[in-house]
């Protein structure tokens, strides 16, 4: 479909099948999976570690890969990308205690020189998230080098918005784009305002959009100062059901890990309340591990449309039944968590589009 002309809803719907994206996804960046895809035909496993000590869970399951895990990373550089929506609310990001389970892991194995901690925060400017969370202790002791994706290289991609069906162009950090970088998700459990949970695949995406230097979310930014991070919103909950699925061939993390010490239920990302939970889930198809984490919180999989989007174009393994849980049983961990206000709402996505 050439969308450099108007687009009706018809010819959208009629032209983006699932089917249709799967073989964009293989024909347009053959290799895109690399060698996680491999592993996950042979075997799909997930971590699942529970205990008292939130730094010691992410090691414990990053371990049960030991021998996959540098295999995969072999020369590359290693991209741990946190997610730091804000950057002042701590149960809305990353804990540095789970950045150094990473970093402790890394180090055990002999990658840890060639390791940056990088993100884009949503709110505000990414280094005042870094110290009000305590990453630049990490960068310190660790010596690995904390990263603005603000201030690096980006590229142009274009997103899918369902106001006028046509693509829009947004800066996207080429750090994440790059297929010489590993990509290590450090996600969290939360519910969501648009799709119901963010984990590790959406972590990496809404990442990658960059913003100008000055900008604050609400007032005290620098006038003008823009962020590309709504574009991939889509401008509905169809449209950023969407374009998380189409993105995810090129920004998928290599591997997931999902810290679920204390969850964030009600409504997040941001503005949600505890969960006291004391789990993580690692593993390298990140899909498999996000479906995991998925029932840990309760929620019902059917409800979330990027994950079964990316389910059904067999970007990664999302039947429980074919997911090999290593350490601790699901069952005996599972809470659930209350989901946001406005979930209705979000659900428009299961409903058929009426033709204008």
């Amino acid at each position: 479909m050439n969308c450099s002309t108007p687009c009706n809803r018809r010819d959208f719907l009629k032209t983006s099948t699932l089917s249709g994206l799967a073989a964009l996804a293989a024909t347009r960046f053959p290799g895109a999976f690399g060698a996680d895809s491999e592993m996950a035909s042979k075997s799909t496993r997930v971590a699942l570690t529970a205990g008292d000590d939130r730094a010691n869970n992410v090691y414990r399951g990053l371990k049960s890969f030991e021998k996959e895990i540098r295999q995969a990373i072999g020369n590359r550089r290693i991209v741990i990308k946190p997610n730091n929506v804000s950057i002042d609310v701590q149960l809305a990001a990353t804990h540095a205690d789970a950045l150094e389970g990473i970093l402790e892991f890394l180090k055990s194995i002999g990658k840890l020189e060639n390791a940056v901690i990088a993100e884009s925060a949503a709110t505000g400017p990414t280094f005042n998230g870094f110290e009000n969370f305590r990453y630049t202790r990490l960068g310190d002791k660790y010596s690995v080098k904390l990263l603005d994706l603000d201030q690096e290289p980006f590229d142009l991609v274009h997103i899918f918005d369902e106001k006028d069906f046509r693509p829009h162009a947004a800066r996207m950090s080429r750090l994440l784009l790059d297929p010489n970088s590993f990509i290590i998700s450090a996600a969290k459990m939360k519910t969501h305002d648009r799709v119901i949970a963010t984990l590790s695949l959406k972590n990496i995406i809404v990442g990658a959009p960059i913003k100008d230097p000055g900008f604050r979310w609400g007032s005290g930014g620098k006038a003008g100062a823009k962020t590309d991070k709504p574009i991939t919103h889509g401008s509905g909950f169809r449209g950023i059901n969407y374009n998380l699925f189409a993105l995810a061939p090129r920004l998928h993390p290599h591997l997931a890990v999902i810290d679920g010490y204390d969850g964030m239920q009600g409504n997040g990302p941001v503005g949600g309340t505890a969960v006291d939970h004391r789990v993580a889930v690692v593993g390298m198809d990140w899909l498999a591990a996000d479906r995991v984490a998925v029932e840990l919180m309760g929620i019902d999989f059917a409800k979330i449309g990027y994950l079964n989007y990316c389910a059904g174009a067999s970007l990664g393994e999302a039947d429980l039944n074919k997911i090999e849980i290593v350490g601790e049983p699901i069952a005996k961990h599972v809470k659930a968590y209350k989901l946001h206000d406005r979930v209705e709402q979000q659900l428009i996505w299961m409903k058929p589009v009426q033709a204008g």
